[in-house]
């Protein structure tokens, strides 16, 4: 077997390898040392995303939770948190308009903080993905 390693973002290792078999060949995706089906899951259970519209134009936003980082369409905001009697709330922009992601308590220990994407006044539904 042999491999071929690539960069993604920067941020994760990621290496296809090719296992011969006679004339069968498999190929294999590993991220950051995992399988990608375990890689996924993995960064579901760090993750939070939405895939809001904003004037027509689909957009990705991306919370990771361990570190609190905010991603839009692929770039990492420069941006911090507020606190609020309630949590807190990251303030941003998409496209000129105001976009806020508030955190809260669920007052639940197994639920944790409960985030939410508010662009004006509208929460905007997590995305349900396969992907990432």
């Amino acid at each position: 077997s042999s491999g071929i390693n690539a960069e993604y973002g920067g941020k994760y290792r990621a290496c296809i390898i090719i296992e011969a078999n006679g004339l069968n060949y498999t190929y294999i995706l590993e991220v950051d040392g995992k399988s990608l089906k375990r890689f996924v899951e993995n960064r579901k259970k760090v993750c939070r995303t939405w895939t809001p519209r904003v004037g027509g134009n689909p957009h990705r936003v991306v919370l990771e939770r361990d570190s609190l980082n905010v991603w839009l369409d692929g770039e990492k905001l420069d941006v911090m948190g507020e606190f609020t009697e309630n949590g807190t709330e990251t303030h941003f922009m998409i496209d000129n308009q105001a976009a806020i992601i508030r955190a809260v308590t669920s007052g639940k220990r197994r639920e944790g903080i409960i985030y939410s994407l508010f662009i004006g006044d509208t929460q905007v539904p997590d995305a349900f993905e396969d992907g990432l």
